[in-house]
Formats: structure tokens, sequence, C-alpha cells
């Protein structure tokens, strides 16, 4: 005996998807364009997305979260499966991100120095 499959849940209108996501509607166009999310035409001309768009839209948006540019999402896409978790394949590119923030609080951290050095040395005399 098989499993009779669930029915496919109606596309949502991009107003519908922003109300899911809490992503306006302008950032949804954004993802379209940058190859993020994909949307059908209706014969009205009106963007259709399927039900599973919410769920990418949601990945994005944790991804964008974590500081990483939408360029960089778009390569980790085939990565992401489940809620809050990416697959293996995901790690170097984090690991290469990882290291160039550490990187940058590093360059900070001296300009910080720097200038409190700055900063007490005017103070003195």
């Amino acid at each position: 005996m098989s499993k009779a499959s669930a029915p496919e849940k109606a596309p949502l209108r991009i107003g519908e998807l922003a109300e899911q996501t809490g992503v306006s509607t302008r950032s949804l166009r954004h993802y379209e364009n940058q190859g993020l999310i994909i949307a059908q035409r209706s014969p009205t001309g009106q963007r259709m997305f399927s039900a599973s768009a919410a769920h990418q839209v949601r990945h994005i948006r944790m991804l964008l979260d974590a500081g990483l540019p939408t360029r960089v999402i778009a390569e980790l896409m085939d990565c992401i499966r489940d809620p809050g978790r990416l697959d293996p394949c995901a790690v170097p590119t984090l690991v290469e991100h990882l290291q160039d923030y550490d990187r940058r609080l590093a360059e900070l951290e001296t300009t910080r120095v720097t200038l409190q050095g700055l900063i007490d040395s005017s103070q003195q005399g």
C-alpha cells in the first residue's frame, strides 16, 4: 500500500510571502533578481512563489544575519536542507568568511589601541 502524497500547497503571491516571512516585498524582489528564490508568473504577470519559498527566505535571512553577502548565499543554496542547519558542503565557505571576520576584528582592535594611545597621550601634560 502506498502513501498518498500531500496535496501541493497553493502558490503564494509576493505580498503573502512577505507576510509569512516578515520580509519586505522589495527584499523579495531583490532575492529573486539575485537568483535566491524563483517566482513563476501568473497570466496577469504577478509573481507566484511555491510554498517552499518561505523556508528559503528564512534561510536567506539567517545567512544574511550571519554577515554573508547574497552572492555567497547563492553559492550555498544547494547546501541548505533543514531550518537553521547547513550541509557540510557549506563549511569551507563559512570558514573562509569566519577567518575574514577574525582578520577584520584584529585590524579593528589594532586601530582601537592606536586611537586610545593617541587620546591618552593628548591628555598628559
